[in-house]
């Protein structure tokens, strides 16, 4: 027995599943603190006649926690980089293009110091240990609580990195430190910037984790509790503690693989609309396509493992005016005020919801709410939300020919049975808590990605090499060895660099073990 809850936007929903049977589902209203939705979710799941809390073994969630903290630039923890690539790097030093209030938000500091590596693990200069505990004793004068340490190729070669928070470390026993090789991938900037973000998101891991497992026990469950990851992977407490980036979009990743368990498309594009947004995806091979270059989170440019998705303001809780000429809908929405403010509920807001239940598409509220909306504008907005997500679909798909679609989410009702470029449109049971059931169904994964230097004649095992190592990464992250499969292998030949430097990216998972 296991459950999945995924909190978005507007709804927080949680299923409780018996191995790949969905028992109970439940859809409750997202709250501020994000915390008190996840237990009203647990409470509803537990009034279900077919739940037994007490033989649930594992409870997965996909959270906003830490999403929201950034974003809204609140309870971050005071943050210093240290880079290591003098004398290269110095042109660009850290916290380049990020927006001024994030900075200020985590009292961001920087360092430039010797050490770094090539691409093949030849040192572009040796590392200076003076000059890390000197920036060890100036960070903490200035007050700086987590430290980022990112190094040149440390993917390659991590021994600066590692010798550097060993030094940071002696020189500051209560620090937090994390390490780019760990994060990111190839790419300096974008890496350290994803170490950065972790590392001001560190000081809030222990309590909103601390609140999650309380709310676990709390309901009487005995199972362990992990997090969605943005790769549609898990990872338990611990992990989640030394890197809370990786919740970041956790949330399409777990819509994106409930689409493929329910409707049993392993190849697809995935529509999941919510109460605010409308979520578009490409699945390969069951799993989220990933985005194949920077993602920008907060107007912070990073390469960590991130869905390839598209986001429009297309949802069940969209504003729908006609205030001007054509009629619109969204970007903005009423959110998880939907049960207060939309016309249906009693509230002056007119929104898709309410188009949807005045055209018969679902029944939710008060249908006598809506009788005074005119049947031109019912077509006029359902043919508007069809057009946004065809639309979308048909910048996500990667040749001219049409490809099944399936449509997930609670304001799913919102795209059509039929349009161009879908050669077929799903609607699975269950897809409106599509996104928990991905969470619940989550596997556990390992990845390599770096560098290689491939002699001739040498391909063959220098892939075996990175394939075993993904393999043994997935398995230390809690996967059963006897479940393990590689589901993505990619080169790529670097030109510019000597001594046939190809770049080679493994992913494996493995169904998770589970205790009892």
């Amino acid at each position: 027995m296991r459950i999945g809850i995924d909190v978005g936007g507007t709804n927080t929903d949680a299923v409780y599943m018996d191995g790949n049977q969905v028992v109970a589902t439940t859809k409750t209203a997202t709250t501020e603190d994000v915390t008190s939705g996840i237990v009203a979710a647990l409470r509803e799941l537990d009034r279900s006649a077919a739940v037994d809390m007490s033989q649930v073994k594992a409870v997965m969630i996909g959270t906003t926690h830490f999403t929201n903290a950034l974003v809204e630039a609140r309870q971050l923890a005071p943050t210093a980089a240290i880079r290591l690539g003098l004398p290269a790097t110095a042109a660009l030093p850290p916290f380049t293009d990020w927006p001024a209030h994030l900075v200020t938000a985590m009292a961001g500091r920087h360092y430039l110091c010797h050490g770094g590596v090539e691409f093949d693990g030849r040192a572009i200069s040796p590392l200076d240990e003076d000059e890390i505990r000197e920036a060890a004793r100036d960070l903490k004068s200035n007050g700086a609580r987590s430290v980022a340490i990112s190094s040149v190729f440390s993917p390659v070669s991590a021994d600066d990195e590692n010798r550097a928070a060993e030094i940071i470390r002696s020189e500051l026993t209560d620090v937090m430190v994390s390490l780019s090789h760990e994060i990111g991938r190839i790419g300096l900037l974008e890496r350290e910037n994803a170490t950065i973000i972790n590392a001001a998101l560190r000081e809030l891991a222990p309590t909103i984790l601390d609140s999650l497992a309380e709310t676990v026990r709390a309901a009487g469950i005995p199972g362990r509790l992990y997090l969605s990851q943005n790769d549609g992977t898990l990872m338990d407490v611990d992990f989640a503690r030394r890197y809370p980036v990786a919740t970041f979009a956790s949330g399409p990743t777990n819509s994106m693989r409930g689409a493929a368990f329910l409707s049993g498309v392993a190849d697809c594009a995935v529509v999941d609309v919510g109460g605010t947004t409308a979520d578009v995806g490409i699945l390969v091979k069951n799993f989220p396509r990933e985005a194949g270059t920077e993602v920008n989170v907060a107007g912070i440019r990073t390469n960590f493992r991130m869905p390839d998705v598209t986001s429009i303001g297309l949802g069940g809780g969209s504003i729908v005016r006609q205030d001007t000429a054509d009629l619109t809908i969204g970007p903005d929405s009423v959110g998880y005020r939907l049960r207060e403010n939309a016309l249906v509920f009693g509230g002056d807001t007119l929104t898709t919801t309410d188009v949807a239940v005045a055209a018969g598409l679902v029944e939710v509220g008060d249908p006598s709410q809506v009788r005074h909306l005119s049947a031109p504008l019912l077509d006029e907005t359902i043919a508007t939300a069809a057009r946004m997500a065809s639309d979308v679909v048909d910048r996500m798909r990667t040749s001219e020919d049409p490809i099944p679609v399936v449509a997930v989410g609670g304001g799913s009702f919102l795209v059509p049975d039929e349009f161009d470029v879908a050669s077929v449109v799903h609607r699975p049971q269950h897809y409106a808590v599509a996104n928990a059931i991905g969470a619940a169904i989550a596997q556990v994964g390992g990845e390599v990605d770096r560098v290689f230097p491939v002699e001739p004649g040498q391909r063959a095992e220098v892939v075996a090499q990175a394939k075993d190592e993904a393999r043994e990464r997935a398995v230390a992250a809690g996967a059963d060895p006897n479940t393990v499969d590689i589901i993505d292998v990619d080169e790529v030949p670097i030109a510019y660099l000597p001594g046939n430097a190809t770049r080679i990216r493994v992913k494996a998972v493995g169904d998770l073990v589970l205790e009892g």
